[in-house]
């Protein structure tokens, strides 16, 4: 069956690292495009980083605001996505979330994705 699972999350200073992963399964991976989104409290879901699939080329996009901060990667053997983001600030804490979409080249736009994982928590504080 389709799902998508996260994982990685935590509290971590402004300035510090995290790698948020999800793991795909029950999907042609190599037809999927995955995404990343994040929704702060009071605050609307917004698009984070979202990669094509592989047989579209592997696409990135990211919102501004981490741009040169975080990176989206796709490890084909492992069906695994990743978010590594750096330099976090206390206006990244949110849930993130990863999401799914079997649309050619989402290009990230978020009612195209219609399988979405479950949630974890990113906390940046002093």
């Amino acid at each position: 069956q389709l799902q998508l699972v996260e994982s990685g999350g935590g509290l971590v200073q402004p300035g510090g690292s995290l790698r948020l992963s999800c793991a795909v399964s029950g999907f042609s991976f190599d037809y999927t495009d995955i995404g990343w989104f994040r929704q702060a409290p009071g605050k609307e879901r917004q698009g984070v980083s979202c990669i094509s699939s592989g047989r579209s080329g592997g696409v990135i996009n990211y919102v501004d605001s981490v741009k040169g901060r975080f990176t989206i990667s796709r490890d084909n053997a492992k069906n695994t996505v990743y978010l590594q983001m750096n330099s976090l600030k206390p206006e990244d804490t949110a849930v993130y979330f990863c999401a799914a979409s079997t649309y050619y080249r989402s290009n990230c736009v978020m009612s195209k994705f219609k399988y979405w994982g479950q949630g974890t928590q990113v906390t940046v504080s002093s």
